[in-house]
């Protein structure tokens, strides 16, 4: 399935950005900003590529999966388990969000799924706020990781 270019810069980057950085904080890898746009660039531009062949739908997501798991094993110096998780988890909280926001839109606005992916500002738009919601959670997880608990009192004879 085919995605315009425009579709790909406004939302296909931000998508993966979001996805890529709740990745680095459940794998507690650094938040290197330069080095997360890079891979989501990647990212979205594998999506983008392998979406051109007449394959199954969701075969981009398999590879983005995958790609995203090596990408993070190499960066989290092989721990291949975490790397797993934080690829999994990431890539669902993605689809788990995607399909919350669509089907409420599509609730509360009456719109059809054929209707929203013609109309590509529309596209866009909708997107956002599974966006958000991937960069909240890793915000959230980012700060859950950093507590730093009180030190236990001493116990008194």
């Amino acid at each position: 399935m085919r995605i315009p270019l425009i579709v790909l810069l406004l939302q296909g980057i931000p998508e993966q950005t979001a996805v890529t950085t709740l990745a680095f904080v459940i794998a507690r890898i650094p938040l290197k900003w330069n080095g997360i746009l890079t891979i989501a660039s990647v990212l979205a531009f594998c999506a983008y590529v392998v979406r051109l062949f007449p394959i199954p739908f969701g075969i981009h997501t398999i590879l983005l999966l995958l790609i995203l798991f090596v990408i993070l094993t190499k960066l989290s110096k092989g721990d291949i388990g975490l790397s797993f998780i934080a690829s999994s988890v990431s890539i669902l909280a993605l689809g788990i969000f995607e399909f919350c926001c669509m089907s409420l839109f599509m609730l509360i606005s009456g719109f059809t799924p054929a209707t929203l992916f013609n109309d590509l500002g529309l596209r866009v738009v909708i997107g956002e706020p599974q966006v958000l919601l991937l960069f909240i959670s890793a915000f959230i997880l980012h700060k859950i990781h950093n507590m730093r608990l009180p030190e236990p009192l001493l116990e008194s004879r």
